[in-house]
């Protein structure tokens, strides 16, 4: 019967699905990697090979796979109800206690209200419709504009491909949602302007600056941007960008989104990202490692200034006519809850960051021995190897010549999952990951790179 299941998954791979992010002729002439079983940092593929997970599922594995804490919460809630609306005045008591918790965890950051979702996308949708709806209430309903970095990426839904700052996204969905901008990203190893962090920092900031009096502060309603762009490559600002950034919404007034759906929860070293920044957003986006991938979760997170615009009276503008058929679903906040506890417990943020730093110095000398590795950068367990066809010019290595999917390939061969993007290679395994297997994803990307090399 094994065997027989194993052919029929064999047979219909990419057959019927639509695959994410990759063209469906794509899918079907090299079917996906087939994983069956997890454990830890390491998940196990149809035919019995392990490897230890590098991408932890897709940033959010944080805590790890095949946790009993998180499956018996599960499991007891289930025992439970399964489900239930947090519509029509009713809610479930897993919500209740999420909605205390994060509020709780982000003290920090003045949280007050919580709107959950299903996914990041959809806690990015929440934060740019809320965003509108904040001003509205605020009596200065002409604030719709949204600015963003290029390279940014926030999701799939219409209004977070248009905040998205890659045409990579964007264009087979366009005409897309009026009134966003971008404005270029603080990306030390490639930009016009400068390679000193400090003044590319305020470079930026001006340009933010710039772009807000050019629209207009009483049209722009939000700046949106990742502690730590991540899709986009792993780009990491220099230290005082985020506080450059505050200081700059708060001289118009405009709104501070951080879309946490990758950073929040420890993977960048800290609780959330902008807080390792020094930074408390107005509104936080936050996914992925909220029920660390067990079951899909997403939350949106207003301090209590945006918040208290909700309560100066009854109005038709206030009512929240937003939500989810998921909202506070009652099993993915029973997983969130006992996920969080371990993030807290086992103060992953902290493993994050010496992990990370870990891996980081045995990858950086692969930008000397490799001639296709620019640069080594990340923070955290965010973490990219940036591919260059050149490395006076720095010029981006060509995605389409395929070498990206090779060195995954080759890594896979040596034992480890690794996920090509664009000219990236990137690495966010669980944050529970230890120095060994640190040791062994770090071997497998340099065996890789030196196959690449004898092939080059």
């Amino acid at each position: 019967m094994l065997d027989r299941n194993q052919n029929f998954l064999r047979e219909n791979n990419a057959r019927y699905q639509f695959h994410p992010m990759i063209h469906p002729m794509l899918s079907q002439a090299h079917p996906p990697q087939i994983i069956v079983a997890g454990d830890g940092c390491r998940v196990t593929d149809i035919d019995g090979k392990s490897y230890i997970d590098g991408v932890g599922g897709l940033w959010n594995v944080n805590v790890g796979h095949n946790r009993p804490e998180v499956k018996q919460a599960i499991i007891a809630q289930m025992d439970q109800i399964s489900y239930y609306s947090s519509f029509a005045g009713t809610a479930t008591p897993p919500s209740i206690e999420l909605s205390a918790l994060v509020c709780g965890m982000a003290d920090v950051e003045e949280a007050d209200k919580i709107v959950f979702s299903a996914n990041g996308s959809d806690a990015v949708e929440t934060a740019l419709k809320l965003a509108r709806q904040y001003w509205r209430l605020a009596g200065e309903p002409g604030r719709y504009k949204f600015i963003s970095l290029k390279n940014g990426y926030h999701g799939v839904h219409f209004g977070g491909v248009s905040v998205n700052g890659s045409p990579y996204y964007r264009g087979a969905y366009e005409p897309l949602l009026p009134g966003c901008t971008q404005i270029d990203t603080p990306w030390t190893y490639r930009n016009p302007y400068s390679q000193d962090p400090e003044e590319l920092a305020q470079i930026i900031a001006d340009l933010l600056d710039r772009e807000i009096r050019h629209q207009g502060p009483q049209t722009v309603a939000a700046f949106i941007a990742e502690p730590v762009q991540g899709a986009g490559g792993v780009i990491v600002p220099p230290a005082s960008f985020w506080p450059k950034l505050r200081e700059v919404c708060d001289r118009y007034g405009v709104l501070l989104i951080a879309d946490e759906v990758v950073t929040g929860f420890g993977r960048s070293g800290s609780m959330f990202g902008a807080r390792g920044w020094g930074v408390k957003p107005d509104i936080m986006c936050l996914a992925k490692g909220i029920s660390a991938g067990y079951v899909p979760l997403g939350a949106t997170v207003l301090n209590r200034r945006v918040a208290s615009a909700w309560y100066q009276g009854i109005t038709p503008e206030g009512f929240l006519m937003h939500g989810y058929t998921a909202t506070g679903h009652p099993l993915a906040c029973a997983a969130a809850l006992a996920a969080l506890d371990i993030v807290i417990r086992e103060d992953l943020p902290g493993n994050a960051a010496r992990q990370g730093a870990r891996l980081i110095e045995k990858l950086k000398p692969l930008a000397d021995s490799s001639s296709i590795v620019g640069e080594v950068r990340g923070k955290g367990l965010m973490i990219g190897l940036d591919l260059v066809a050149d490395k006076v010019s720095r010029a981006s290595l060509d995605p389409s010549n395929g070498i990206a999917e090779r060195v995954a390939a080759y890594a896979r061969d040596e034992g480890a999952i690794v996920r090509p993007a664009g000219s990236t290679i990137i690495l966010s395994p669980p944050l529970v990951i230890n120095e060994a297997e640190c040791d062994i994803l770090a071997s497998a990307l340099i065996a890789a790179f030196a196959r690449i090399e004898r092939e080059l």
